[in-house]
């Protein structure tokens, strides 16, 4: 059956304006499960776009984070670097303090051995110095401080390292022929005394050195000691009484008669 032009345009115009009549004929034409399926068809496509898209989304920013891993990567390989130079530095000048301090143990053993030979020469020097000093007489000194050792040994007990030429910064400058500081001795030495008068200066130079010593140490004398090598008989028996007022230890080695 066929239609005509007019009733063409009426059955056009009834699809197009009566929208019941419309929906009806596609029923009959099966078009409303088309429409249904397009529809899921265009739902899916949708959420698969939206999948794609936050996909796409997410991707950037996994990118994002691989750049800032793969920026922190390099950061940390730099520094890493870094450290080994300053390690690196660190064991450099660590070789070259051991090196330094090699030569410095060198020429320290080098500054001992030259001590060491300096210290024999002296010996050797202060050996030759000590004949000398008693081939010119000095050795009445050292015989007097033996003795002191002696007495002192003798009447307490006493052990003390006599010196020989002490040289005490009281007033000035105080030159001592014999000294102990404890206990306190002090004594005078002389090679000969040829009259009184040249005996009472040396007994004054006695008691200058052992008011300079107690002024030095603090302590009182425990011992004053007047040695003369070489003495006229007269002189010997004058410092003999002195020595007995005074508490003075006398010692003479040669007692002579004057001619």
């Amino acid at each position: 059956m066929s239609l005509s032009p007019d009733e063409k345009k009426k059955l056009l115009k009834a699809l197009e304006e009566d929208e019941e009549f419309r929906l009806a004929v596609m029923g009959l034409l099966g078009i409303t499960d088309i429409q249904s399926i397009l529809k899921e068809l265009v739902n899916a496509v949708n959420t698969l776009v939206n999948t794609v898209r936050s996909l796409t989304d997410n991707q950037g920013k996994l990118l994002e984070i691989a750049k800032q891993l793969l920026e922190g990567q390099e950061r940390l390989w730099e520094e890493n670097n870094r450290l080994w130079q300053e390690v690196k530095r660190l064991a450099d000048n660590q070789e070259r303090l051991w090196q330094e301090n090699k030569r410095i143990n060198e020429n320290i053993e080098k500054l001992w051995q030259e001590n060491n030979k300096i210290w024999q020469e002296l010996r050797w020097l202060r050996s030759a110095l000590l004949e000398i000093r008693d081939a010119l007489g000095g050795g009445f000194e050292y015989y007097t401080a033996r003795v002191v050792k002696a007495i002192l040994k003798e009447r307490g007990g006493i052990d003390c390292d006599v010196m020989v030429n002490v040289t005490l910064p009281i007033d000035g400058y105080k030159e001592v022929d014999i000294f102990c500081p404890e206990p306190l001795v002090v004594g005078e030495v002389t090679v000969t005394l040829r009259s009184i008068e040249e005996a009472n200066n040396q007994l004054e130079k006695l008691n200058t050195s052992t008011r300079a010593a107690e002024k030095f140490t603090g302590k009182k004398t425990y011992l004053k000691v007047l040695a003369v090598e070489n003495a006229p008989s007269e002189v010997s028996q004058y410092l003999t009484s002195k020595a007995k007022e005074q508490e003075i230890y006398l010692i003479i080695g040669r007692e002579y008669e004057k001619t």
